[in-house]
Formats: C-alpha cells, sequence, structure tokens
C-alpha cells in the first residue's frame, strides 16, 4: 500500500495488504439486509482496529487545541492546476489540494498499522471473500457550497479519477463497477475475491462534487473534470482557498462550517486558521526565505544544509528550533533508476557494473557529512526487508520460482560494493569493466563501446540542481572507464512530461513503501505497468516471477505470509540489479520557527505530522517575535 494521505495524507495514495482482518461491529449501526451485512466503524488488516465504536479521538492528538494562527510553508517549484483529476497527467497540481481541501471515504490513524476510521462514510461492510464492499455515508457530510455528498458523488469521483488518471484507472483495475444505493450507500463490485485490501484502498478514494464539476464556470463554459483549472473547485475537506496567485502562492482558510470539525477522526486536528503555501523556483532560495522569517516550517532533506546551514542567529537565540522525527510508518527504495527499455541496460551485468562505480562511502563522507545510510533493500527500514539467505516459509514461497529468478537469490545475501579508499574504489572499478567486457563492451582508448562500435553513454535528467553534487563524483568514476556522462537539469513540468514517456537514460527515483505493501506494487514493478505512460515502473520491469510475487503479496493469507511473500520480492529486485542504491536517513530533520506546539507523545507511525495535529502557541510567538 503506498504512503498514504489519511491526517498526514502523501503524495500518492496508500495502501496495505496484509494479514486476516479483524472487524468490529460498531454500536447502535442499522443492520440492513441483516444476517449477511455487519457494519463496521473501522478496517484493520494487522488484527482488531485499536479504537472502538464511539472513540471520542485518537490518543495523540490534543482534543481542546486552540484554532487559529498562520502557518506559511515554502515549496519548491510551481503550480497551474487545482483538479485533482488529472493530477500526475496533466499540470503541476498545487500542493495542498489533495490534503486540505478534499476529503475521502475513510481516514488513517497515524498510531496503528493499516487501519482506517470513518470520515465520509459512517460505516462500512463488506462479505468474507472480499468480493465487494459498501459504504455507508455520514447523513451530515457536506460539500462547502453546503450541498450533501451523496452516493452520486462518490460513484462520480470514482469513474472520474478512474478514467482520466493512469494510475487510478491501474490501481482499481479489477473494480469493476460503483453503484449509489438508497440508504446513503455505494457498493463497489470486484473482479476478483480474497484481496483483502481492495475495500481499505476505496476508502481513501477523495471525493469530489458532482454537481461542480459537470456544472459551468464563471465563463459560462462547461468545466471539464479532464483538464486542468485555475479556478478554485469546491471540497469538502477542513480549508477552502481564499486566495492565490499562479505560480507563487496558495492561502487556504480553516473552514468555519467544516461538517466534520467534530467526528472522532478530525478532533484535535486542522488547527492552524490559515496555512500558505509560497513557492520558490530555487531550493537555495527557499532556504534563505526561511532564515528571513518568510517561511515558518521545513523539512530539511539535504545534508549539507542541515549540518552547516543553520549557523544563523535566530537558532543560537532558540527562535528557531530544529528537531528530529523518527520515521517509523514506512520503508523506502532511493535510487540511481536505469531505464530498461533502452537496450545498454537491459544487461543486468552492466547494472551491476555501474553500481560497482558509485562510491558511496566519499560522497557519505565528502558532501553529507556521514549523515545517511546506505540503502539495500526496496523495503529498507521495515521488517520487510530481506536479508541473509532465504529459509522457512520465504524459502517455500520461492522455491517454484527457482528456474525463473537469478541463481543469486539462493546462494549469495545482497551487499552493495564498498568503496572508501583508494585502493577499494580502484579494484570496483577493475571488477566493473570485466562486466562490462562480459556483456559485450570494450574499453577502447578512453571510450567503453560496443561490438558495433556504440558509444556507452549516460545522461542523468533531473529538475533539482542539487542532483549535481553528486551526480558529478559519479560522473568522474564512470568517466574513468570510458563512460560519457551527460547531466541535464530542466524546469519541473519538463522533468515531469519526460519521466512519464520514460524518456530518460537515468533519474533519480523514490519508491516509498508502506508496511502493508500490496496492490500498488503492480504500478511499482509489474509488467503491465512497465510501457503503462505514467506508471511508477520507472525502471521498465518485466519478470513473470517479480509479477507472481506481487500476486502472493496481494493474496497473502496472514501478516506472516506477507512479511515472506514481500521479502521474496525484495530479494528477486535486489538480484536482477535492476537499480543502484542510494541514501536514506530514518529520521525526519524540520527546522520551525518556534511558534508552534504539538503533541506529546507523538504518534508512533505519524514522523512529525506537521501541520495537520499542530497548533499556533500564542506564548512562544510572542517570544519569538513576528507572531500572526
Amino acid at each position: 500500500m503506498p504512503i498514504h494521505r489519511g491526517p498526514t495524507r502523501r503524495v500518492l495514495i496508500a495502501g496495505a495488504a496484509a494479514g486476516s482482518a479483524t472487524l468490529i461491529a460498531p454500536s447502535g449501526f442499522r443492520q440492513a439486509r441483516a444476517q449477511d451485512r455487519r457494519w463496521l466503524h473501522g478496517l484493520a488488516l494487522l488484527g482488531e482496529p485499536k479504537y472502538p465504536p464511539g472513540f471520542p479521538h485518537f490518543d495523540y492528538v490534543r482534543p481542546d487545541a486552540p484554532k487559529g494562527g498562520t502557518v506559511r510553508l515554502g515549496v519548491q517549484g510551481s503550480f497551474d492546476n487545482f483538479n485533482l483529476f488529472t493530477s500526475g497527467i496533466r499540470g503541476d497540481l498545487e500542493a495542498g489540494i489533495g490534503s486540505l481541501l478534499h476529503d475521502t471515504l475513510m481516514t488513517a490513524s497515524q498510531d496503528e498499522v493499516a487501519t482506517e476510521y470513518g470520515l465520509i462514510a459512517e460505516a462500512v461492510t463488506h462479505p468474507d471473500d472480499f468480493s465487494s464492499v459498501t459504504y455507508r455515508l455520514n447523513e451530515a457530510a457536506r460539500f462547502q457550497d453546503g450541498r450533501p455528498i451523496t452516493p452520486e458523488d462518490v460513484v462520480f469521483s470514482f469513474d472520474t479519477l478512474k478514467a482520466t488518471s493512469p494510475f487510478y484507472g491501474f490501481y482499481y483495475q479489477t473494480v469493476t463497477k460503483a453503484e449509489a444505493r438508497e440508504g446513503r450507500e455505494v457498493h463497489f463490485s470486484f473482479a476478483e475475491k480474497g484481496n483483502r485490501e481492495l475495500p481499505q484502498i476505496l476508502g481513501q478514494l477523495p471525493v469530489l462534487p458532482k454537481h461542480w464539476w459537470t456544472g459551468t464556470g464563471p465563463d459560462g463554459k462547461p468545466r471539464n473534470p479532464g483538464q486542468t483549472t485555475l479556478e478554485a473547485p469546491v471540497g469538502s475537506g477542513p480549508y477552502r482557498i481564499r486566495s492565490f496567485e499562479p505560480g507563487r502562492y496558495c492561502i487556504y482558510e480553516r473552514n468555519p462550517d467544516f461538517w466534520g470539525r467534530d467526528l472522532p477522526t478530525t478532533r484535535g486536528h486542522n488547527n492552524l486558521g490559515e496555512i500558505r503555501y509560497e513557492y520558490y523556483r530555487d531550493g537555495t532560495v527557499l532556504l534563505e526565505a526561511f532564515k528571513g522569517d518568510q517561511i515558518d516550517y521545513r523539512t530539511e532533506n539535504i545534508a549539507r544544509n542541515w549540518s552547516i546551514g543553520y549557523d544563523f542567529p535566530a537558532v543560537a537565540e532558540k527562535r528557531v528550533v530544529r528537531e528530529e522525527f523518527p520515521i517509523r510508518n514506512s520503508g523506502v527504495m532511493q535510487c540511481f533508476c536505469f531505464n530498461l527499455r533502452r537496450p545498454r541496460f537491459a544487461d543486468a551485468r552492466v547494472r551491476r557494473a555501474l553500481n560497482l562505480a558509485f562510491n558511496f562511502e566519499d560522497v557519505n563522507r565528502t558532501l553529507f557529512y556521514g549523515l545517511y545510510e546506505r540503502i539495500d533493500s526496496f523495503f529498507y527500514g521495515t521488517e520487510l526487508a530481506s536479508s541473509g539467505l532465504p529459509e522457512g516459509r520465504e524459502l517455500a514461497i520461492l522455491e517454484p520460482l527457482r528456474a525463473k529468478v537469478p541463481p543469486a537469490v539462493f546462494t549469495t545475501p545482497y551487499t552493495n560494493p564498498v568503496n572508501g579508499s583508494p585502493e577499494a574504489a580502484r579494484n570496483n572499478l577493475r571488477e566493473a569493466l570485466g562486466l562490462f567486457r562480459a556483456a559485450g563492451w570494450e574499453l577502447k582508448g578512453r571510450q567503453l563501446v560496443s561490438k558495433q562500435g556504440e558509444s556507452f553513454r549516460i545522461e542523468f535528467l533531473g529538475s533539482d540542481p542539487s542532483l549535481e553534487r553528486y551526480v558529478l563524483p559519479y560522473r568522474q568514476a564512470l568517466n574513468a572507464i570510458g563512460i560519457t556522462v551527460e547531466l541535464r537539469i530542466v524546469d519541473a513540468a519538463q522533468f515531469q512530461n519526460r519521466t512519464r514517456a520514460f524518456d530518460f537514460d537515468a533519474i533519480t527515483k523514490l519508491w516509498p513503501q508502506s508496511l502493508s505493501p500490496g496492490n500498488e506494487q503492480r504500478d511499482f514493478f509489474g509488467s503491465a505497468a512497465a510501457d503503462r505512460p505514467g506508471s511508477q515502473n520507472a525502471a521498465g520491469i518485466k519478470d513473470e516471477a517479480v509479477d507472481a510475487l506481487i500476486e502472493r503479496i496481494i493474496y497473502a493469507s496472514d501478516r506472516e505470509d506477507l512479511v515472506a511473500a514481500t521479502r521474496a520480492l525484495d530479494r528477486v529486485l535486489l538480484a536482477h540489479d535492476y537499480v543502484v542504491p542510494q541514501w536514506t536517513s530514518r529520521v525526519q530533520r524540520t527546522a520551525r520557527w518556534d511558534r508552534f506546539s504539538h503533541p506529546d507523545p507523538m504518534p508512533k507511525y505519524g514522523a512529525a505530522a506537521f501541520p495537520t495535529i499542530w497548533w499556533w502557541d500564542e506564548a512562544k510567538a510572542a517570544k519569538t517575535g513576528g507572531g500572526r
């Protein structure tokens, strides 16, 4: 299940496929068609929901948190679109649209794994074989224009998202039909049985108003859900757009009439009166804006900045707070991703050679101040990561696929090459050249060439100038073995268009992983996604064993089976050397002007959870200055 938009909503959508679901029926819910339907207040894939029916609020929030204040958030890039339906295919979506403006049927708790409770939907039911799911909508649910949220709106949102978005079309490919039914019910039929994740990922469906999207705009023309728009849409969420200037800023104000403000799942959330997104073309300028008190809060992803970039008076005066939050809710693969659709990257020996040439140890020491760890798993940082040799249930899952996977899966644990000293670097480059020779490439003069005389070239494509810092040392090593390297930095829109069309040699790619992977793995690594424009299978992986293991994950019978199947998938992906793993940190590094407070303790799986469960602190703001 991808990392998800609940209280902390994700960038992509999220899901979970895992062990047996224990479902608890809420007291007082109407029992329609009685004996074969249980209405549930929550869905849990990893045991029982923590919170019982009628719970007052999540444990990790301050339910009486003060409301008001402003937070200014910096975004690198631009925006030209408010249409969630076209996200990922047309235009640059404004940063707050998904999390602030549009609510979902269910919402996730941040102190449980893969557990959701009612938001727009007050209850959910599904048969034991998971062949369908039915949601019952909260009678009080309203859009921001006062119109009720109806099953027809849910059906419209589902059908339109599936039709306009390649991601949703693929993600919900086995959901065959959405139907509005009496009693505020919406029913989804599945083309398969036993997929425990489908009811939950449908709970993550954003619901948009049919009447608005099928109406006419201020210009008198019909609105088109398949096209970008800069007309501020009507939503159902806790914030509404107050004002904006395309590409520069967008201001959201807290909606005092938000229908769901007293729900157990929203109490203690959405405390800030105003959220402003300020857009900057350059990351360096964005950091300077923070130092100049033009931005209130930032997540720092650049090690150099974290190590030496916060040496300014406000930090010494403790008016700016730096705080690290542990990341427990996700794993990650961040890597140099090579395009297997291009013949020169199709040979696994070539890809391993490219890994041998990457000197992570020197990069970490000289550029990253030793703050990072080398990634050695597609599920790094979780119990789902493979290690050692397969045994037990994992071995049993892999055994029928023995003839379809690299022999190393059973004989050799995956490890990244280790550099860090001149001698180790030289030895690794010699080994890399040996692999290139075995793959049909020879070093002639200073050029690595094929038997047909083609030079080996790589263009690293990116949209962030910081890419240059770590690609240039890599280029030096690759140049030493005859590879010509170009670095091309393009604007965000061009980068998005080229990656959607798989028009690249190499990019830096990040695959976020939840603690309960599932249907999204088809989009990440499945053969059917390899040639689908806009899919997350950027590498172009097409492998029968990988496909089989993905299906084993999706249909896992229990948590133990899920973990074993995921480790098996991880092991096979690594054995193919599809990517050159990069680095990560298991903490979220943040800096803020000290005007905000958060609950203590924080939710186990929420990391910083900013600004969702934070609040404006008048006393701190008075001491810090610049209070609003």
